[in-house]
């Protein structure tokens, strides 16, 4: 039997500390190894499966368009780019899109249009505010706009234009802000950052705040869109509207895309501004539509929150009977509980080796991202296995 974790130490660059698992296959909710054993999966991804593995609106979409036509750059129209174009904006507050390849991507792709728009409209304003804790990415940019100096010290100098300031903290956004700004990015709820969840009302004052100043405001939602906390997009469930947006991770429910969401008002690109070879690609699009649809179509938003609500006191049961649970956060199916102790490695171990993939989002807390299609059932067979795992623990 080939022993591919030995390869991948062989050959591929050493970037991350990986889970000694190869999966080989997967189906709805569940994965399976290469020796053949079955996980319950409530990583999914890294929140990228939003239908689950392999669901067959995904299959039949991809199949189609392979046999159809793959790839033509964006020097043509295409069908399923322009019919992706039309399902986002129709059913978000935002007028023009521009489709990219990752969540990466759309947030570089914002920050762009950001510094643009405060080119022309700001007397030539650059900075972006971003605030601590937060995760935009790992190219140089997004590195510096990230508030997590942890991921900045090997790659200094970085890029300026980036003032971090506290997460969930208006008056921090407020001292911050000069005539060098041309935005502020946040994301809703932080997902790398360890499911931070800000004050209700925080996003409506900087909201309130960039309209004073005449700012952008955008929101980083490659994470918390597409129905991830409940609504189709995370600025629903604040009762704001962004500028701009940012889209990947469950648009293509495992199939890389991302997309950038702007207002009129903010969609100051223009030809030869920017641009993707993949962007839009015919395959990847006709993905996401068909995830969109489904989505739309089978009312996801209603589910997600009813068994997201489920799970979240689930956890909060958990946490009434270890007393090393300090805190259960999070909202829809990005959720979170934090530990007294750095154990959440231990834990992730322990719940690998019980048949579930959970997510070690910080030395002292575990994340659940699971596919928006996990029944309340497989909430209890999930809870159920922490339960085991947790009651083995001695602190």
């Amino acid at each position: 039997m080939t022993d591919w974790r030995e390869l991948e130490k062989k050959y591929y660059m050493q970037t991350n500390i990986r889970i000694p698992v190869t999966l080989v296959r997967g189906e709805g909710m569940k994965v399976w190894d290469d020796t053949g054993k079955e996980y319950l999966d409530c990583v999914g991804g890294l929140a990228t499966d939003s239908l689950g593995h392999c669901h067959p609106v995904v299959i039949n979409a991809v199949t189609e368009q392979v046999r159809t036509l793959i790839q033509t750059s964006l020097w043509y129209f295409t069908v399923p780019q322009v019919k992706l174009a039309q399902l986002l904006v129709e059913n978000s507050c935002f007028d023009r899109v521009f489709i990219c390849n990752s969540g990466l991507e759309a947030n570089e792709g914002a920050v762009k249009l950001a510094r643009r728009y405060g080119h022309l409209k700001l007397n030539g304003a650059y900075e972006v505010i971003t605030t601590g804790g937060s995760f935009h990415g790992r190219s140089l940019a997004m590195t510096a706009a990230s508030g997590q100096p942890t991921m900045h010290a090997q790659y200094v100098p970085l890029p300026v234009g980036f003032v971090n300031v506290a997460n969930n903290d208006i008056e921090a956004v407020r001292a911050a802000t000069t005539d060098k700004t041309c935005a502020v990015m946040l994301e809703p709820l932080q997902g790398e950052g360890g499911v931070n969840v800000a004050d209700e009302d925080y996003l409506k004052k900087v909201r309130e705040w960039c309209d004073q100043k005449g700012i952008l405001l955008i929101l980083d939602e490659v994470q918390t869109g597409i129905c991830r906390l409940g609504p189709l997009f995370g600025y629903q469930l604040y009762g704001i509207e962004p500028d701009v947006i940012s889209l990947a991770k469950g648009l293509g429910s495992g199939i890389p895309i991302g997309a950038l969401l702007a207002k009129e008002h903010a969609a100051v690109f223009i030809p030869g501004d920017h641009n993707s070879t993949f962007g839009g690609n015919p395959v990847t699009s006709a993905a996401a539509c068909a995830v969109l649809k489904y989505i739309i179509d089978n009312d996801l938003p209603s589910r997600v929150t009813k068994v997201g609500q489920y799970l979240m006191g689930k956890l909060a049961g958990l946490k009434e009977k270890y007393p090393f649970i300090t805190e259960v956060r999070g909202r829809g199916l990005l959720v979170a509980f934090e530990l007294k102790e750095d154990i959440a490695q231990d834990i992730l171990m322990e719940c690998l080796h019980k048949g579930l993939l959970v997510n070690r989002v910080k030395p002292n807390a575990v994340r659940l991202v699971p596919p928006l299609i996990i029944t309340d059932k497989e909430v209890d067979q999930a809870v159920d296995i922490l339960d085991d795992v947790l009651s083995g623990i001695k602190i």
